[in-house]
Order: structure tokens, then sequence, then C-alpha cells
């Protein structure tokens, strides 16, 4: 049923946790520590596993409802009444599936978005043109693919406009959707994306589809996510080995359930939304 999840990462993250957590805890009792403390300081790390971030399997992180309220968020989905999703695929390396994936986006008639690096931009500048005079949405990926969180703001906002400089220069198109690489964000991304005239974008369902698992190994990941549902982001990539073969079917099963794909251009807030402590962009 769509929706439903068996994320085998996410138990085996648990059980890592939990093992250490034994782990500690003969340690501590190693250290002739009290009953009381053992059993306290156990509890705290506990409770900050549970109140902190879940780690997906993607390697990204999702907020959870214990997230620092002060934390600049970017957009993993919006809230929207309609069965709208948007599809997107992260270019950054390889372009051998490229034409496949552009031609069976135009097969069934879907817009969806590409995040792109400079490097990507650079070695194809006629497909950067073909995606965009095609009526896909140009996104930012950075220049270099590097953490964006471990740079400095004029390092940020370099890899950011260089890349939009290019983009610009290829097609005219002033991109304005940004994905940190490796999902990898703290507020100073966030904000200078902001100041670069971009909104922050993640995503809420991972096909997973670099892992090479297979075809219906990346069906099942999208259709069965816990996470998928009206205003969903789906991170693909356009040089994976097996999305290509899967898109046709991922798209009509998708279809078959009553989702729309849209653009994220025309699925997120452009103004006037305030964000909750999933990363979920919510209408004023």
């Amino acid at each position: 049923m769509l929706g439903k999840s068996d994320d085998k990462d996410d138990r085996q993250t648990s059980g890592v946790l939990i093992q250490y957590l034994y782990e500690l805890s003969d340690y501590l009792k190693e250290r002739t520590m009290s009953k009381k403390a053992v059993t306290m300081a156990v509890a705290a790390l506990m409770l900050a596993g549970l109140m902190g971030v879940h780690y997906r399997a993607s390697g990204s992180v999702l907020p959870t409802s214990g997230a620092a309220s002060d934390r600049t968020l970017p957009i993993y989905c919006v809230q929207t009444d309609e069965p709208k999703i948007a599809l997107t695929f992260d270019a950054a390396w390889g372009n051998q599936d490229t034409q496949k994936i552009m031609d069976i986006l135009k097969k069934h008639d879907i817009k969806v978005t590409f995040f792109m690096t400079g490097g990507w931009v650079d070695a194809y500048p006629d497909d950067v043109k073909m995606i965009r005079e095609a009526g896909h949405d140009l996104g930012n990926h950075s220049q270099n693919h590097k953490n964006m969180s471990q740079l400095s703001d004029s390092e940020k906002e370099k890899e950011l406009m260089s890349v939009h400089d290019k983009v610009k220069a290829l097609t005219g198109y002033d991109m304005f959707l940004f994905r940190p690489p490796y999902g990898d964000y703290d507020n100073a991304v966030v904000t200078t994306a902001k100041k670069c005239g971009y909104y922050a974008i993640q995503w809420d369902v991972d096909s997973l589809d670099w892992k090479d698992y297979g075809v219906e190994s990346i069906l099942k990941t999208v259709t069965q996510n816990e996470h998928l549902g009206n205003g969903s982001i789906i991170l693909c990539h356009n040089g994976a080995k097996y999305t290509a073969e899967a898109l046709d079917t991922l798209i009509i099963t998708l279809k078959d359930a009553g989702y729309t794909f849209v653009p994220l251009s025309e699925l997120i807030y452009r103004d006037g939304y305030h964000m909750d402590h999933e990363g979920r962009q919510i209408k004023d």
C-alpha cells in the first residue's frame, strides 16, 4: 500500500543506538558510579536520541518535533490539500541517462526539477539548455558539491552564485531553488541561500536510487514511503544505475494513486508562509 514504510536502515540505526547505550552503561558501572547516576546518564542519552534528529538512510537529517526552535530549516515538503508532488533529480555526476529520463517525462507530459552542480553545467551545457527548453525547473546544487555547512559565508555565496551566473549566461534563467549537497546544512546555509535569492530545498521521500539496489527497490522505497503524501518532494538522481529504468513504472504507479506531478516552482509557496518543526512549508 502506498505510504507504508519498511525501512531496514532505520531499524539498523536504532539497533546501533541501543547497543551503544548498553556498552556505555557497562562502562559507567566500571567507573564505580552509583546505580542512580548510571541510570540518569543513560536515560538522558536516550531522551536526547528521541528528541534530537532522525538519521535517514540517505545520510541526511530529517528534523523532528524535538528540533531546536531557533533552527532555520529548508523546505522538506509542502502542506497542501491537493495531491500534488514534485519529482526532483540531482545532476552531479554522469549524463548517460539524461536523454532517456527526458523522453519518459515527455511521454507522461510532466515537469520536474533538475538540481545541477557547476561541474555538470560546464560538462553538459547543451543538456542544461535542453532541460530548460523542455519546460523543467533548473535548480542550483552548488559549484563543487561540498559540505556547505563547513564553508565560510563568503564561500557559501561563491558556491551558489558561480553556478547561478553560468546558468543565467546559458539560458537567461535566474534560478531560485537550491539543494545543499549531501543534504548538509545549518542556519547559515539556509540564510545565505536566502540572501542570494534562493529557497533551500531538501526532500521527504528519498528513492535511494544511488545505492543501485535495482528497479524494484526504487519503486518500493518511493511508493511505500511513510512520508509520501500531498506536497511531497521526491529525490532521484539522473546518474544512478536503475533510475531511468524505474521511472516509467514509478510515474504510472504514482499517477494511479491519484498524484499529480508539478515542478517545485509550482509546489512551493514563494511568500506568505511559515515552516513547522518538520520542515513543512505552510501557507499563512
